[in-house]
């Protein structure tokens, strides 16, 4: 027996080894990494995998039978080789292996905790409660106070994935800039557009502010409810006072966050360009009310942080994420969503496809 047609006999083999071999570099990963939380609820159907050595052997036996000539110009014929039609026959029988361990891993009924379905989920509500007063305009957080705000808090909208978010301004007045939403392109849109001077930044009514807040989250039904105060001055203005507008919040069980933008006095603000077009900076009383800030969140079960320059800002949201991250964990448990589609799908999609080569390259009837 030629080396060639010995290589030619095992190809059913070979090819099933290829695909399965592709297959388990796309699978066992996901599988195999750290915190995956994928399972199987029903994972007795994996002896199911035991079919595909049998479906090898008949592979393999298909392709000797059709080698067979039972007519007197066979030995002829058989001296030119199989054609092109029957050596499309070992990838076929791949195929068919690939087609019967996605079938048994989908029947095994695989369960992923990492891909909660949306209707298990109770997300966060969580309301970002902005300074846009005049103070804010302050550089000592490059470029400004505001912009540097600004992106951070777009960074940590981009991290939300089931929590509705929603976004309330102030300075002396404070209003809703946009109400709780899952749609978080728009909130975002309309967080870059805010800018110094849009409301009267004379003052600060962080009171209202916080009053504001609490009115989109009253009604809330979410588990967890949040407000995300940044400010960088004390509460000089408004009708409700901070201390008030916290207890409210307690009672209505909101956690406040609060971030001081700043922590000094007498900060950089810019002024203008000079006649080389080189920015002009000044300096101007900015005065702060850290024990404020502190007592709100203390009160209301949240934390106070403190952002003396950028990276403590980032720094600040990123340790807001994880604390809302693992409150979220702690309200929801482990929650499994079945993602069985992910190999039955294929898996139909391939049969559909080997049956269409059966029929219509390699002629074979049903």
């Amino acid at each position: 027996m030629k080396p060639k047609w010995r290589l030619r006999r095992w190809a059913p083999l070979l090819w099933s080894l290829l695909f399965l071999s592709v297959a388990a570099a796309w699978i066992l990963p996901a599988w195999l990494s750290e915190g995956s939380g994928l399972r199987f609820e029903d994972p007795k159907m994996l002896l199911g995998l035991l079919a595909i050595p049998l479906v090898v052997a008949a592979g393999m036996l298909e392709r000797r039978s059709s080698g067979r000539m039972r007519f007197p110009l066979a030995a002829v014929l058989a001296g030119t080789g199989p054609g092109w039609r029957a050596s499309m026959l070992p990838v076929s029988v791949g195929v068919r292996s690939l087609i019967v361990a996605l079938l048994v891993l989908a029947v095994a009924r695989p369960q992923d905790s990492t891909r909660r379905q949306e209707t298990e989920l109770e997300g966060i509500d969580i309301v970002l409660t902005l300074d846009v007063s005049g103070s804010m305009e302050a550089g000592d957080l490059e470029p400004t106070r505001l912009e540097a705000a600004k992106a951070v808090v777009l960074d940590f909208i981009q991290r939300r994935k089931n929590d509705r978010l929603g976004a309330v301004v102030f300075a002396t007045n404070a209003f809703t800039l946009c109400p709780l939403t899952l749609d978080y392109s728009i909130i975002a849109g309309m967080l870059r557009d805010v800018q110094i001077g849009m409301i009267d930044g004379s003052s600060t009514a962080i009171g209202n502010a916080v009053g504001v807040s609490i009115n989109r989250l009253r009604k809330s039904d979410a588990k967890s409810k949040i407000i995300i105060l940044l400010t960088d001055g004390t509460s000089n203005a408004g009708n409700i006072s901070p201390e008030q507008a916290a207890d409210f919040a307690e009672t209505l069980g909101i956690k406040i966050y609060t971030v001081l933008m700043g922590v000094q006095d007498e900060a950089k603000v810019a002024k203008g360009l000079d006649f080389f077009a080189k920015q002009i900076f000044g300096s101007q009383q900015v005065p702060i009310n850290r024990e404020l800030l502190v007592d709100m969140s203390q009160s209301t079960g949240g934390e106070f942080f403190e952002a003396t320059h950028r990276r403590a800002l980032e720094t600040s949201f990123h340790k807001i994420l994880d604390e809302l991250e693992r409150s979220k964990i702690a309200d929801q448990g482990v929650v499994y969503a079945e993602v069985f589609g992910d190999y039955l799908w294929p898996a139909l999609i391939l049969l559909a496809l080997d049956l269409l080569l059966g029929l219509f390259v390699m002629r074979r009837a049903l």
